[in-house]
C-alpha cells in the first residue's frame, strides 16, 4: 500500500538496504530494545503521559524528503514541543535514507523516530529480522491524544496495520492512506461523453474509441513498470478472490502461476499488444509519464493516491482528478467493481537502540490524533490511516475521489503485503518481468512463469527471513 513509497510511494528501483549487508553488519543494532540509554530517557507513567516520556529528553526526527516534503513534520514536531516544552529536537530531511542511516544503525546510535521511505530507504526485512526496530504494541495500546475513550489502534482505518506486521508484530507505522487504481480526467471524460469502463471488454471498446479519437488510451511509469503489477494483482485478486494475494505474500509453490493472475496478465498486456500505450512510454520514469498524462496526451494510468500531490506543479487548473477501481475481469469475479485496494503506506519507525524510543512513539501518538492527521492531509492532499481524520478539511478532487471510492469499496478492500516482506521481489523480479509484459518481449504465460520464479528464488535463499500472512 506497501506502499506507497514514495515517499516510500515515490518507487523507484530499489537499492541496497541493511540485509544485503549479512548479519554481521546489523550485529551491532540487534537488541530487544530496552536499553540503559532508552531507560533513562523514560519519565513516569500518566494519563497525560501514557508512554513515559522523559519531559527533557532530546528527541532526534529524520524525514524522507519527497513528494510530502518536510513542513507537515515539523508542524507535528512543535505539537510535541507544546507537551514537553523543554525537549530540544533535532530534524532533519534527505531523499538518502539508507546512505544517510544505516551507518547510525551499525554503531548503535540512531535516531529516535524515521520516516524509512523513498527509493533508497532501509530494508524492512534486514531490520527486522536482526531485532532493530521497537515492537510499537505501547503506542497502540496508548489512548489516543484526542478521541476520548479510544486506544490509539481504535481510531485507525481497517488494514492500516497490516503493511507493518511481521509475525504478529507491529515495527512500523504506515500512516499515509493510499487507494490504488486507474487514474483519469473526470473532466476529459466528461466532455467527450465517455464512461469510465467497468468490465475489460468496455475497456477495450473504450480504447479502441480514445484511439481513434488521436489520444492515446494508457500510458505508464516505464522505468519502474511495476506499477503496472498492481492493477494485474487487483484483477486477478476480483476475479478469485484475496486468497490469491496471501498465497503470493507467503510464497507459496506456484502462487504467481495461478490462473486469475495470468488472465489479468493478458488482459492488461493486450494493452501494449494492440497499441493502446503512449508510445514512448518505456523510456519514462514516474514524473515523466505522470506528466504526459496530466497534459492529456494518455487518458488512464495506474498510481497510487499521491499522484495529486506530487503532480500538483504541473496539472492544469481544470483538470479533475479521479481515481477507479480496475475493471472486473468477468462477470463471475468474487469481488464487485467497486473492490479496490487500499492500504497504509509511508512507513515509520523507532529504532531499537533509539535513546528515545518512547518519545518517538509519542510523537507517533500526535500524528495520528484527529488533529496531526487533519493537519497531515491539509499539508500534503493525502489522507492518514486515522478513520474520518480528513473530515472538515477542503479536499481537492482527486482526494475527493478516493473518498468515494474507499466508500464505495467497504468492506471489499484488498492489499498485498509481499514488496513489504520481500522488496526485492517486487523491485527487482517483478518489475523486469511487467517490463518485459509491457514491451512485448514475453507474453502473459511467460510473466506468471518469470514472477514465480522469482519468488521461489526468495523463498529458497535461506539468508532471509520469511515471514507468514494470516
Amino acid at each position: 500500500m506497501n506502499t506507497l513509497t514514495r515517499r516510500g510511494v515515490l518507487q523507484t528501483a530499489a537499492t541496497a538496504g541493511l540485509l544485503a549487508a549479512g548479519p554481521a553488519v546489523l550485529s551491532a543494532c540487534a537488541t530487544g530494545g530496552g536499553d540503559s540509554d532508552s531507560k533513562s530517557a523514560q519519565g513516569d507513567k500518566s494519563d497525560a503521559n501514557p508512554l513515559g516520556v522523559k519531559d527533557d529528553a532530546p528527541l532526534e526526527v529524520v524525514i524522507f524528503n519527497g513528494g510530502f516534503g518536510e513542513d507537515y513534520a515539523k508542524a507535528h514536531e512543535a505539537m510535541y514541543k507544546e507537551q514537553y516544552p523543554k525537549a530540544e529536537i533535532k530534524h532533519s530531511a534527505t531523499q538518502e535514507i539508507a546512505k544517510t542511516l544505516q551507518p547510525r544503525f551499525v554503531d548503535g546510535s540512531p535516531p529516535d523516530m524515521v520516516n524509512n521511505s523513498g527509493s533508497a530507504q532501509i530494508d524492512f526485512n534486514g531490520l527486522v529480522s536482526q531485532n532493530a526496530l521497537t515492537d510499537l504494541q505501547p503506542l497502540l495500546d496508548a489512548p489516543s491524544l484526542d478521541i476520548p475513550g479510544k486506544k490509539v489502534r481504535d481510531t485507525l482505518l481497517p488494514g492500516s496495520l497490516l503493511p507493518g506486521t511481521y509475525n504478529g508484530k507491529v515495527f512500523s507505522l504506515n500512516y499515509a492512506y493510499t487507494a490504488y487504481g486507474i487514474w483519469y480526467n473526470e473532466k476529459l471524460l466528461a466532455d467527450r461523453g465517455w464512461q469510465y469502463p467497468k468490465t475489460w471488454d468496455e475497456m477495450i471498446a473504450l480504447c479502441r474509441t480514445i484511439k481513434a479519437a488521436g489520444l492515446a488510451p494508457w500510458t505508464y511509469q516505464g522505468k519502474h513498470p511495476r506499477y503496472m503489477s498492481w492493477p494485474i494483482l487487483s484483477a486477478a485478486a476480483k476475479m478469485a478472490g484475496p486468497e490469491v494475494l496471501v498465497a503470493i505474500d507467503n510464497l507459496e509453490p506456484n502462487a504467481w502461476k495461478h490462473e486469475a493472475i495470468k488472465a489479468a496478465a493478458e488482459a492488461y498486456s493486450q494493452l501494449a499488444v494492440d497499441g493502446f500505450i503512449l508510445p514512448g512510454s518505456e523510456g519514462l520514469d514516474h514524473i515523466q509519464s505522470q506528466t504526459e498524462w496530466s497534459q492529456g496526451k494518455a487518458v488512464f494510468i495506474s498510481c497510487g493516491s499521491w499522484l495529486e500531490s506530487e503532480q500538483k506543479k504541473v496539472t492544469p487548473p481544470d483538470f479533475r482528478m479521479a481515481v477507479a477501481p480496475t475493471p472486473s475481469l468477468g462477470k463471475g469475479d468474487k469481488l464487485p467493481f467497486e473492490a479496490i485496494r487500499g492500504t497504509a503506506g509511508e512507513p515509520y519507525i523507532v529504532p531499537a537502540k533509539a535513546k528515545n524510543a518512547n518519545g518517538g512513539m509519542e510523537l507517533m501518538r500526535i500524528m495520528l490524533s484527529q488533529k496531526g492527521a487533519a493537519d497531515f492531509t491539509r499539508k500534503t492532499s493525502s489522507l492518514t490511516c486515522v478513520a474520518g481524520a480528513e473530515e472538515g478539511v477542503d479536499l481537492p478532487p482527486g482526494l475527493t475521489s478516493v473518498t468515494k471510492v474507499l466508500k464505495a469499496s467497504g468492506s471489499n478492500g484488498f492489499n498485498w503485503v509481499y514488496n513489504s516482506f520481500y522488496r526485492r521481489l517486487e523491485r527487482n523480479l517483478v518489475d523486469a518481468a511487467c517490463g518485459d509484459l509491457f514491451t512485448k518481449r514475453i507474453n502473459a504465460q511467460q510473466f506468471v512463469e518469470a514472477c514465480q520464479k522469482g519468488a521461489d528464488e526468495i523463498a529458497k535463499d535461506t539468508s532471509i527471513t520469511k515471514y507468514k500472512r494470516s
